[in-house]
């Protein structure tokens, strides 16, 4: 069941997309405002994912302490955080409580009090976040892989970095808040059984008057091919790569959504059973896209111990490459239907479909109904897929993290 997908831009730069679900007695919504690491101020890297978290500790007068009993008393729940060009910041609640939770939201981005008792808090937190990447190698690696991939600053981490952490005060971030947090490209995106027009007069009523400047935009640039390692010492090996790929704008977009499910979309896909199962060379290994504005890519992840690393950065590459080769009329059918299950799923959560039509919007400048995506990925023949993949030549960032450098392959 699908229903009709709405937009409204206010005055002041928000542009209000709406789906309907008049079934439901829940709603959700995403707030997508246009900055994120990317953002960061060289030498301050982690201020955007500070801020994120102190602009809810407290608003209007309000304390941190309020702001979360209120949310908490009206049964709503909050999620959001810092991707590299966005930051978004999400509730889920019922429809009685749309009202209420709508204008929590309003005052803490619009009159946030920042106030310097609670940035501590906020900034102790992150570095927290950060340290916990020791005990995560994977992350750690994917960390240090965006930089290998981006020559620009879309390198930064959400994580941050210590010295941007110890540079960082009060007085810094709330100066960079006034030119970040803005109405100007925010998108937010509404879901659930609530009426359109109930929607635009709630927005209307708490957001009009927010004002702030257009939020700069920063060029994207990437590194040249390339293989690293960082040494640690572990009794496993952590292996990471990236390689340019399309945006949702982009034709051929579908395609390359059904080749990566062709490749890891399951126990049935190719690196599952080439790397895993019939060689026994990983305990975990997967590919998947990733997609900026301008910009789509594809990383995939292999962890092994150091006896099988040269194995497996062999074969997990060779595995990348031969999916230009084509591939059957059985993985066509398997990964359509995973794609096609995962839409349906998607579709039953009001908080996966207002963040969906929030980065939608962001992406390509419009919203995909269910019912357009399932007639694009239906409509791809064999061989209109293996004519795509013909055009696949991937040019990896390798990294890798173990207790001793891997064997070089052809990048």
């Amino acid at each position: 069941m699908s229903t009709i997908i709405t937009q409204t831009s206010l005055d002041n730069g928000l542009t209000v997309v709406h789906q309907e679900m008049p079934w439901l007695s829940s709603v959700s919504f995403t707030l997508l405002l246009a900055y994120g690491a990317a953002h960061d101020p060289k030498g301050y890297e982690g201020a955007t994912s500070v801020l994120h978290d102190w602009l809810f500790r407290g608003a209007n007068g309000l304390s941190s302490k309020e702001i979360s009993n209120s949310l908490d008393s009206l049964g709503t729940r909050r999620g959001g955080g810092t991707g590299k060009e966005v930051s978004t910041f999400s509730g889920s609640c019922l429809v009685s409580s749309f009202d209420e939770s709508l204008k929590l939201f309003a005052l803490s981005l619009s009159q946030a009090n920042l106030a310097d008792d609670e940035f501590n808090s906020a900034k102790l937190l992150a570095q927290q976040e950060l340290e916990s990447l020791q005990d995560s190698p994977s992350q750690l690696l994917f960390r240090q892989l965006s930089k290998e991939y981006f020559a620009s600053s879309h390198s930064n981490s959400s994580y941050g970095s210590a010295e941007g952490f110890s540079n960082l005060n009060a007085k810094y971030l709330k100066n960079l808040a006034k030119k970040l947090v803005s109405p100007q490209g925010a998108i937010l995106a509404v879901a659930g059984g609530i009426s359109n027009e109930k929607v635009i007069a709630t927005v209307n009523k708490y957001f009009a008057a927010w004002q702030g400047q257009k939020v700069p935009t920063n060029t994207l640039k990437l590194h040249k091919p390339t293989q690293k390692h960082i040494n640690q010492d572990s009794s496993q090996v952590h292996i990471a790569l990236a390689y340019p790929a399309i945006t949702p704008k982009q034709d051929g977009w579908y395609e390359n959504a059904l080749a990566i499910s062709v490749l890891s979309g399951g126990m049935g896909a190719r690196l599952f059973s080439e790397v895993r199962e019939k060689r026994g060379l990983v305990y975990s290994v997967s590919a998947f896209s990733r997609v900026l504005k301008t910009h789509g890519y594809t990383m995939a992840y292999a962890g092994t111990t150091p006896d099988k690393a040269d194995k497996t950065i062999s074969v997990l590459t060779d595995e990348l490459r031969n999916i230009s080769k084509g591939v059957n009329q059985n993985e066509l059918e398997r990964a359509r239907i995973g794609l096609l299950s995962q839409l349906v799923m998607q579709g039953e959560s009001t908080g996966s479909k207002a963040s969906n039509l929030a980065n939608d919007y962001y992406l390509i400048g419009r919203n995909r109904s269910p019912q357009e995506i399932k007639e694009s990925l239906n409509n791809i023949s064999l061989e209109q897929l293996n004519e795509f993949l013909k055009t696949c030549n991937p040019e990896f960032r390798i990294l890798s993290l173990g207790p001793k450098e891997i064997k070089k392959v052809e990048l």
